[in-house]
């Protein structure tokens, strides 16, 4: 980030004040990354949505209540984020369908741009089927490349917890993506530890 620019929190703070511009920034910011970890945590982009709106309507209520000693706003939004999606996860019957993603610009190559979207789709799946402690670990360490310590305070639970969980998680993944059509360099591949180092 530009050290031009305030920070969240110097934002937060402003937005505190009133200045309605400084959430705006922050929304800006911040956005994206929690309508993807929605995504990825529940495989629905409607779930998504609605979950974004309800952390940045949660942020302009409770923004108070964010402690910079326990971890970055980013991490207090995820862990908003996380109780939302566990929330809706809790009322859904069904979640088998993968979330409808779109994906990059295509290719010359069909064949390859297939091949890809099944990978993408496998991979995407074996995430979806991990539980959701597992799930959320993954999301937040390796597709959101938080450290363990961002993670932590996101999900509200011990660094060693996270690292632990995450352990496991990348364990579940590569049984999963073997039994599957993925190949074995999918597994190296997609799931890369180096997203969460200390």
């Amino acid at each position: 980030m530009d050290p031009q620019l305030p920070s969240d929190e110097e934002l937060l703070q402003q937005m505190l004040s009133g200045q309605e511009e400084a959430f705006v920034e922050i929304y800006r910011r911040r956005q994206a990354g929690v309508f993807r970890f929605a995504l990825h945590m529940s495989g629905s982009a409607a779930t998504a949505e609605d979950v974004t709106q309800e952390v940045f309507l949660a942020l302009m209520r409770d923004a108070v209540k964010f402690d910079p000693r326990r971890g970055s706003l980013g991490a207090f939004l995820y862990g908003i984020a996380r109780n939302h999606v566990l929330r809706s996860l809790d009322r859904q019957a069904d979640r088998s369908s993968p979330a409808e993603v779109e994906l990059a610009a295509p290719d010359a190559d069909p064949l390859g741009r297939l091949t890809r979207r099944e990978t993408i789709e496998t991979v995407r799946a074996a995430v979806l089927s991990l539980p959701v402690h597992y799930r959320e670990v993954v999301v937040l360490c390796e597709l959101h490349e938080l450290d363990y310590a961002q993670a932590a305070a996101a999900l509200g639970c011990a660094l060693g917890t996270v690292r632990s969980r995450l352990h496991r998680a990348r364990g579940m993944l590569a049984e999963r993506l073997r039994g599957g059509t993925a190949a074995p360099s999918v597994v190296a591949g997609q799931i890369k530890p180096a997203g969460c180092s200390i």
